[in-house]
């Protein structure tokens, strides 16, 4: 197959659509639904963030694409009992190592991840497809699919959920070429490796970074890789928990990806996890009802004659002194960022978050500043000299 009609581009009146290679064949089968523009886009993008966290770690990784951008990135660590809790599969059993990298990837921002296009470095078993089979989502890209999993996936969305094959030997040429108003551009691949030796120069007085640590760093920067640009990324125990992408300053990247990070830290709070919810809620619910509640629109979910739709009897405001006193135990939590820090606000917003680690590329004429900074806080941060901007 060279070439894979599409219904439309990225908006219903752009026709005709299609994906095709000028040369050689497409690497892909879809084996199940029609993919669509903004599909592929997240699926090709997808697989490539997913390939490169394996190759670096050597741990299974799932990730959770929404619009060209990730909600959620993670490897195949065994799931705490609360993180089973907070990502509604503690009923499940035992999950597969692949299993526990979706789940880990849909959870850190389940409102983001809500509809998203999926991508796993491995085959994908039959544990990660009944984590799948639950979750409101468009497709998925795999390297295969063991038979049983094929089959339960097929059955989403009343059998059109899109399922694609990608052969995961595949390599794209060198040069690669995008096409806007009628100009083409041409840039070499960022075929950029991230490995260990990537975060070797540590430039604050705490040098201290633990293995676990240099996973999470690389999780980060690869999560970021494929993130749209200006794009911050904080990530704990082997999965992204805030993701800023797009925002045009870096303070406003770092702020929007540590709240997302609070929010995924308070999901596992006594308050909220005592949540008394209605039996046969559906799961899109509970987690908009959970956001609100967290937030400072609670009012939504508790006023009377509202809290009666979500639950059993009315949960107590979630403070703002207890939600600080929670968030305040944070600990060991990585920042990456995609370009550098121009000023020391971004550390001390990281650190509200529990920040204890950063990798960034460095080169601001206030690096001394942003140092002073994480010094201040006994923040271990590097220099990776290397930009990963992604448009």
């Amino acid at each position: 197959m060279r070439e894979y009609e599409l219904k439309y581009g990225c908006n219903p009146n752009q026709k005709p659509s299609r994906i095709y290679r000028k040369e050689g064949e497409l690497p892909i089968q879809v084996l199940n639904g029609k993919p669509g523009y903004i599909n592929f886009l997240d699926a090709l993008n997808g697989w490539q963030l997913v390939s490169e966290l394996k190759k670096a770690t050597g741990l299974p990784a799932a990730t959770s694409f929404k619009h060209v951008s990730p909600a959620g990135a993670a490897v195949g660590l065994a799931l705490t009992p609360t993180e089973a809790k907070i990502y509604w599969v503690d009923d499940l059993g035992e999950l597969s190592a692949l299993a526990s990298a979706y789940a880990r990837a849909r959870g850190a921002d389940r409102m983001s991840s809500y509809g998203d296009f999926i991508a796993l470095s491995d085959v994908c078993d039959v544990s990660t497809a009944n984590v799948i089979k639950r979750e409101f989502s468009d497709g998925i890209i795999a390297p295969g699919y063991e038979p049983e999993a094929l089959e339960i996936l097929k059955g989403k969305k009343k059998g059109a959920y899109a399922i694609i094959q990608i052969d995961e030997h595949y390599v794209p040429a060198a040069t690669e070429h995008k096409e806007v108003f009628g100009i083409t551009f041409e840039q070499g691949r960022n075929d950029l490796h991230i490995d260990d030796g990537f975060f070797g120069n540590v430039v604050t007085e705490n040098k201290e970074i633990p293995e676990s640590a240099k996973i999470d760093m690389a999780i980060a920067m690869i999560t970021l890789k494929y993130t749209q640009s200006n794009s911050v990324c904080y990530v704990k125990g082997g999965q992204a928990i805030g993701i800023g992408a797009g925002q045009q300053s870096r303070i406003h990247c770092t702020r929007l990806a540590g709240n997302k990070a609070d929010n995924w830290l308070l999901r596992q709070s006594p308050q909220v996890l005592s949540l008394p919810f209605r039996e046969q809620m559906k799961r899109a619910d509970r987690d908009n009802a959970i956001d609100l509640y967290m937030g400072e629109d609670y009012m939504d979910v508790l006023a009377d004659g509202e809290w009666e739709k979500y639950f059993t009897e009315k949960p107590p405001v979630l403070t703002r002194e207890e939600k600080r006193e929670w968030l305040s135990k944070a600990t060991d939590v990585t920042l990456g960022s995609d370009a550098f820090f121009p000023f020391s606000d971004n550390v001390e917003r990281a650190f509200r978050s529990g920040v204890k680690y950063i990798a960034q590329p460095g080169g601001s004429i206030r690096d001394q500043e942003v140092i002073d900074a994480c010094n201040k806080h006994g923040i271990a941060m590097c220099f990776t000299g290397i930009r990963l901007f992604h448009h």
